[in-house]
């Protein structure tokens, strides 16, 4: 089996058929027929089921394209982290990160590591469920999210739980006391990030669900510095993590919440039983004594 063979099978997967594939790849569509027949073969099961109208994976298929995936990802990430070594001669520590716990302490943990003139820190904006599979390729060697997800090859360390304040428009009458959940529902909500869960917008939204609120979503957005612009343009408040207060955004004020006891956790993922080395040895002494400072009130 070759890279290839793995190659013209994700494609084939993920176009559900032979001539769309072939274009994508830019071959002809007899030897990507052959090489699917011939992977096939060498693994001893059917990958797809013929249909008039194209291929469906069967479920091994499905197990396979899932597993391709992360061995061409684990190739890319290792050919780039060499690349890289071989430029600079330098060891790569890779960072996976939601954007809303970019405000708080990460920044000063990777300023730490920078010092450190033989690394080379390489930072990667993924949501949780994203670092997770990032982890499992070694695309990254931690991630910083707000998910918790299982997976028997990742481990994850909740880290704190942070508050959680609106961001209201600026001058709006919810910012005249602390607002509770009730009186928030009664206003559009913009939520990010959009897209399939599980996320931040359904823990946010799920706040309101419990307690027997209904909200109106004015706008689902990819991002939380575009939720904030629809903020301050009076297109409604958001919910966010108290250390984007940060921001200091023009036309945005962050309100603490009536029940200050609403938080969202920090979680950081590794990989499962694998014994550190040295660089993150170094990455976990800092990361303990950044919670340390927030959780004793050093850092808000």
């Amino acid at each position: 089996m070759e890279l290839r063979h793995l190659r013209y099978f994700v494609a084939v997967g993920e176009e559900g058929n032979l001539t769309r594939a072939a274009e994508k790849l830019f071959i002809a569509q007899p030897p990507l027929t052959r090489a699917m027949k011939q992977l096939e073969e060498e693994i001893g099961v059917e990958l797809f089921v013929r249909k008039p109208r194209g291929l469906e994976l069967t479920n091994g298929g499905e197990y396979f394209l899932e597993q391709a995936r992360q061995i061409l990802d684990k190739v890319t990430a290792t050919v780039e982290d060499t690349r890289r070594i071989a430029q600079h001669r330098k060891t790569i520590f890779s960072i996976g990160f939601v954007p809303s716990v970019f405000y708080g302490q990460l920044p000063l943990m990777v300023r730490r590591l920078r010092r450190n003139k033989n690394l080379e820190i390489v930072l990667h904006e993924l949501k949780t469920r994203e670092q997770v599979e990032a982890l499992k390729t070694g695309k990254i060697d931690i991630g910083f999210g707000r998910i918790s997800i299982e997976d028997p090859d990742v481990e994850q360390e909740l880290l704190f739980d942070e508050p959680i304040i609106a961001a209201i428009p600026a001058g709006h009458q919810l910012t005249r006391h602390p607002p509770s959940m009730k009186e928030l529902s009664a206003w559009p909500m913009v939520t990010f990030p959009a897209g399939p869960g599980p996320n931040f917008a359904d823990i946010t939204q799920g706040l309101f669900h419990r307690r027997g609120l209904k909200i109106h979503v004015s706008q689902q957005v990819n991002d939380l510095q575009t939720a904030l612009s629809l903020v301050a343009s009076d297109m409604g408040f958001t919910l966010v993590p108290e250390q984007v207060r940060k921001l200091n955004r023009e036309g945005v004020e962050f309100m603490p919440l009536e029940d200050n006891n609403i938080t969202t956790p920090v979680i950081a993922s590794r990989r499962r039983g694998e014994n550190p080395n040295a660089v993150m040895r170094l990455a976990n002494t800092i990361l303990a004594e950044l919670v340390e400072n927030r959780l004793t009130g050093r850092y808000p």
